[in-house]
């Protein structure tokens, strides 16, 4: 793993509800990803991107400079296992210290459960769940000492999954239980875990599902997205920034009181108590 990009800004900014504050957040090139990544800098937040796609990273980084902050990019696989050790000592070298963790990288393969092979299955959880609790564990005596947080970006299909969501369905219930259980030693050890779990959001892999609906059945993408709106009996597809403002606020000491919480960003399509 390799240090790709170094943005320190010899003009970041030193206001905000994150000043100061050093923040990992994985997968943070494209989509809610990298609108959780602009918006925390915009907070003051000193970020380290984490994805595989180190270009994409660095234009993330630039975007993040050419606003006024302060972010360096590191292209790893979190599927490695000792690929998220790694992430933390580069950013311990980037900025001496750790205080927030956003666990946001990856995506499942979805499909006919008797169609999905085991690397499918094996692939789904290495990243996004495995991912998730490696690096945690490895930055969590860093959070302890900043009385950081943690922040899972998981998904409202862990909730609700469908015939052609096992994979994701599975590994999304994963990082809920893994959220409730990590709060109660965050408890212990001084550290806020919480997760936002989004529905359908408007991000270039939601867009490419539904333009290939579209060509499906010989109508246009607004029409499905139409369509999948009132199917789903929601206010309006999400967008990208609706994810980063709530994530924006509940890492910001305004929320230190939500511990554990599982918040369902949704526009109303999960229906369960």
């Amino acid at each position: 793993m390799a240090n790709d990009q170094s943005g320190k800004s010899s003009e970041a900014r030193t206001g905000g509800m994150l000043a100061g504050k050093t923040i990992i957040v994985t997968g943070g090139s494209r989509g809610i990803r990298r609108a959780n990544a602009l918006r925390l800098a915009g907070e003051g937040g000193k970020l380290v991107l984490a994805a595989r796609d180190a270009t994409a990273l660095a234009k993330v980084v630039a975007e993040i400079e050419a606003g006024g902050g302060e972010a360096t990019s590191v292209a790893t696989d979190l599927r490695v296992p000792d690929a998220p050790a790694s992430l933390v000592d580069a950013a311990l070298k980037a900025y001496g210290t750790i205080d927030i963790i956003v666990n946001n990288a990856g995506a499942t393969r979805r499909g006919d459960f008797l169609t999905l092979k085991e690397a499918d299955w094996m692939d789904g959880f290495a990243l996004k769940f495995f991912g998730a609790v490696r690096l945690t564990r490895a930055a969590w005596p860093h959070l302890k000492q900043r009385h950081g947080s943690v922040l899972n970006i998981i998904g409202v299909g862990g909730r609700t999954p469908g015939a052609e969501f096992t994979i994701g369905g599975s590994v999304n219930g994963a990082c809920m239980s893994f959220t409730k259980g990590l709060a109660d030693i965050g408890i212990r050890d001084g550290v806020q875990v919480n997760a936002i779990n989004p529905g359908s959001v408007r991000t270039d892999r939601l867009r490419v599902l539904l333009q290939s609906e579209a060509a499906q059945h010989g109508g246009d993408v607004d029409a499905v997205i139409e369509q999948l709106v009132r199917k789903a009996n929601v206010v309006r597809l999400g967008e990208p920034e609706d994810v980063a403002n709530l994530a924006a606020f509940i890492l910001s000491p305004q929320s230190r009181l939500l511990q554990g919480a599982l918040i369902d960003l949704d526009g109303g399509q999960t229906k369960t108590v």
